[in-house]
């Protein structure tokens, strides 16, 4: 198959999508090497360069989408409400997780010291926070990690461009959580 009509498959396949596709998925359906896929898609934002779209690279996936600077006209083309600002607990709650990941409401109430279950549901229903299975603990907890959909509102490729944090002795881990349920959980059995 010739290189440009690879590249015009990607376009197709990634725009019809509207979510983000796996580099695996996108080189399987293209039928080359997954090593291939990142260098089409380079291709195709060339090719892309001159108009409002673009791909995105987001961890390992591309979505395509609206370059910045044609968001504002989406928006008001589409009627859609303005978004509004993250609140300072949301911001909490996905700094939390983003560092943490997986985390379950409990930890994030453990660092935060109160209730951020209405945090972490509102964050799931704006996509930048998802299900990341059930933690084998009593309760079985739900697990969370950010999603695509954040890398790319924080307009991140990955999350290896989280800024360093140093390293506070007494900062709390899952680990320290999960140890302290299942203390608690022999102690009282």
């Amino acid at each position: 198959m010739q290189i440009d009509e690879l590249v015009t498959l990607a376009e197709a396949a990634l725009f019809a999508s509207g979510e983000p596709i796996d580099n695996d998925k996108l080189a399987q359906a293209l039928e080359i090497e997954s090593d291939e896929a990142p260098k089409i898609i380079k291709l195709l934002n060339d090719r892309l360069s001159k108009g409002a779209l673009c791909v995105l690279e987001l961890d390992g996936e591309y979505q395509m989408t609206v370059r910045n600077e044609y968001g504002g006209f989406v928006k008001k083309a589409l009627e859609e409400k303005r978004n509004t600002a993250l609140s300072p607990a949301a911001m909490e709650v996905l700094t939390i997780a983003a560092y943490n990941q997986p985390v379950t409401k409990g930890f994030v109430e453990s660092v935060r010291g109160v209730d951020s279950s209405s945090t972490v549901n509102s964050l799931v229903e704006k996509g930048l926070l998802a299900e990341a299975g059930r933690l084998d603990l009593p309760g079985r907890p739900i697990a969370y990690k950010t999603t695509s959909n954040f890398l790319r509102c924080f307009k991140m490729s990955s999350l290896s461009q989280l800024p360093d944090i140093s390293a506070d002795p007494d900062q709390m881990t899952i680990d320290d959580i999960t140890a302290e349920e299942t203390d608690g959980q022999t102690a009282e059995e």
